[in-house]
């Protein structure tokens, strides 16, 4: 078996963790992550600013079977439905590296690496000027943090912020851990959230590149599967877990990668 690439800026998790893929059927997942609901919050101009934390779910199981084709009655957990739902389970995504062919915007100070079709719809880069402007202007300290920050923030790691004399990528520094995104602004539930380098792998044991941060599709409807490419936003897809938890759970302030 081909060892697998690991992205820059990401360090391989314990090899306890492992996310197995079954080719028709859901996330198979190793290592008992915590598994929590993380909820997009927006700042005071309704801009996706930070993430909160919600209920904690269980996964001492081994392994704990996700659901990956939307249509569970016991979600986020396997219920079979994935045998008789109308889906398409094809893992259609090349297992190319995540910075294979980016767009590079290029700034005074940090450069943003840009990968589209990674794109989760989680908006983080739209604050403020936006990440793109904010990096061509970073010059100023204000507009670099924010650059760096809102890079930072997209789950995916579509968005990259780099030191342009360090030529090293800014990464948050997370622990193995799963995250089921919810996103009340648009009343719509997201992908997995996969953290800290835990290995995604198929069935027959082709893995994907090890990235700090990624997020796998829940919805079912991805056209570049395993990895979630936004079709939930547009579908309004919601996962039917409790909605008052975004109200109930303690508010945490995200965490920030930080700038000279």
């Amino acid at each position: 078996m081909a060892r697998q690439k690991i992205e820059a800026g990401s360090k391989r998790a314990d090899a306890k963790f492992k996310i197995v893929v079954e080719e028709k059927g859901p996330y198979l997942v190793y290592g008992r992550p915590p598994l929590r609901m993380q909820f997009i919050m927006p700042n005071e101009v309704g801009d996706s600013w930070y993430f909160r934390e919600g209920r904690h779910f269980a996964t001492e199981r081994e392994p704990t079977a996700l659901c990956r084709c939307g249509a569970s009655k016991n979600k986020p957990y396997c219920d079979g439905s994935h045998a008789h739902t109308d889906w398409n389970p094809g893992l259609t995504a090349d297992r190319s590296g995540l910075l294979d062919n980016v767009e590079i915007t290029s700034g005074e100070t940090i450069s943003i690496t840009d990968n589209p079709s990674f794109c989760v719809f989680a908006r983080f880069c739209d604050a403020a000027t936006g990440v793109w402007a904010l990096a061509e202007a970073s010059g100023d300290k204000i507009a670099r943090s924010l650059a760096v920050r809102g890079a930072s923030m997209c789950p995916s790691g579509r968005l990259m912020a780099w030191d342009n004399d360090a030529d090293k990528p800014y990464e948050p520094n997370y622990e193995p851990s799963l995250g089921l995104i919810e996103d009340p602004a648009i009343q719509a539930s997201g992908g997995l959230w996969v953290r800290g380098g835990i290995s995604i792998e198929r069935e027959d044991g082709r893995g994907y590149e090890i990235r700090n941060r990624s997020v796998l599709c829940r919805c079912g409807q991805s056209a570049n599967k395993p990895y979630c490419d936004g079709s939930h936003a547009a579908m309004r897809w919601q996962d039917g877990l409790d909605a008052e938890e975004q109200e109930r759970a303690p508010r945490q302030e995200p965490q920030t990668v930080g700038v000279e």
